[in-house]
């Protein structure tokens, strides 16, 4: 299933997220730290892997095509588990 977000969305999930958070996901989904990194922006393809994510430039940050949404879905869980907010936008 795919989803569209923009980039900034993105990012605020991803700085909402507890300490570990990264770790965690990559162990229950058996990817690599490197491989959630690249899914919430990061462009590290020597560790990790490419991950379905499209950006297209534009406002906020642009938009974001995920391929592939468990990495977002586990974040999101793991967001609700803690009682976590994400981040207001700036």
């Amino acid at each position: 299933m795919t989803k569209t977000i923009t980039f900034n969305e993105l990012r605020r999930i991803k700085d909402s997220l507890p300490d570990g958070t990264t770790h965690r996901i990559a162990d229950e989904l058996g990817v690599s730290v490197e491989t959630v990194r690249n899914y919430f922006g990061g462009q590290n393809f020597r560790e990790g892997k490419s991950c379905g994510i499209h950006i297209e430039p534009g406002p906020d940050g642009g938009l974001v095509v995920l391929d592939d949404t468990l990495i977002l879905e586990r974040a999101l869980e793991i967001l609700d588990e803690s009682h976590v907010p994400t981040a207001p936008e700036a």
